[in-house]
C-alpha cells in the first residue's frame, strides 16, 4: 500500500454529520480541530468485485475516524441502527442519569460533567478489556450495595428490552429508508 495518498479520490453519497466526521478523520494531521471527536464506530463491506489491497486502504483510511470493521452488506442497516442511532440513545441514557441526580440535589450542569465522564470511563474499560459487558457490569456490583438496587430498577423499568427495540426499530428504518 502507498504511503502517498494525495492523489487517491474519495466520493461520498450524502453529506450529513457521518459523511463530515470521515472526512474531518481522513484529513486529521494530528489534534482534533473540529467540534467532530474522532471516536467512531465504522463498518464497511467490500463489493465483490473489490480487492482485498481496497478494503485494507479504506480501512487505513478510515482509522482516523475511530474503530473500524468489515462485514458483509447485510449488516450495514443493523450498524446504522446500531451505531449510527445508538449515540442519541447514549445521550438520552447520560441525560437521564444527570437528571435523576439533579432530583437528588445535586447541580445539573455538575451532574452532566459527571454523567458524561463515567459514561466516557465505561466505554474505555469495555472497549479495552476485552470482557463482555454483563462480565463487566457483576464487576461493579457489590452484594446488596447500591448499583445492584439501581439495576434492579432500570430492569423494572425495561431499560433491556426498551434498548434492543430501539436498536431493532432504528435498523427496521434504515433498512425501509434503503429501499426507496
Amino acid at each position: 500500500m502507498s504511503n502517498d495518498l494525495s492523489q487517491l479520490k474519495v466520493g461520498f453519497i450524502g453529506a450529513g454529520n457521518m459523511s463530515y466526521g470521515i472526512v474531518k478523520g481522513i484529513l486529521k494531521s494530528g489534534g482534533i480541530n473540529s467540534a467532530h471527536v474522532t471516536e467512531g464506530a465504522l463498518l464497511f463491506a467490500r463489493g465483490s468485485s473489490a480487492k482485498e489491497e481496497t478494503g485494507a486502504l479504506l480501512k487505513h483510511l478510515l482509522s482516523a475516524c475511530g474503530s473500524v470493521e468489515e462485514g458483509p452488506e447485510s449488516w450495514i442497516d443493523i450498524h446504522t441502527g446500531l451505531s449510527g442511532s445508538g449515540v442519541a440513545f447514549v445521550y438520552l441514557f447520560a441525560e437521564a442519569m444527570a437528571e435523576g441526580a439533579v432530583k437528588m440535589g445535586m447541580p445539573s450542569a455538575l451532574a452532566q460533567r459527571i454523567a458524561a465522564q463515567t459514561i466516557l470511563g465505561a466505554g474505555r474499560v469495555l472497549r479495552d478489556s476485552g470482557k463482555p459487558p454483563a462480565v463487566l457490569r457483576g464487576e461493579v456490583c457489590t452484594p446488596g450495595g447500591t448499583t445492584i438496587y439501581g439495576l434492579h430498577a432500570l430492569e423494572k423499568g425495561g431499560v433491556r428490552s426498551a434498548t434492543m427495540s430501539a436498536v431493532e426499530t432504528a435498523t427496521e428504518r434504515a433498512r425501509e429508508l434503503g429501499r426507496k
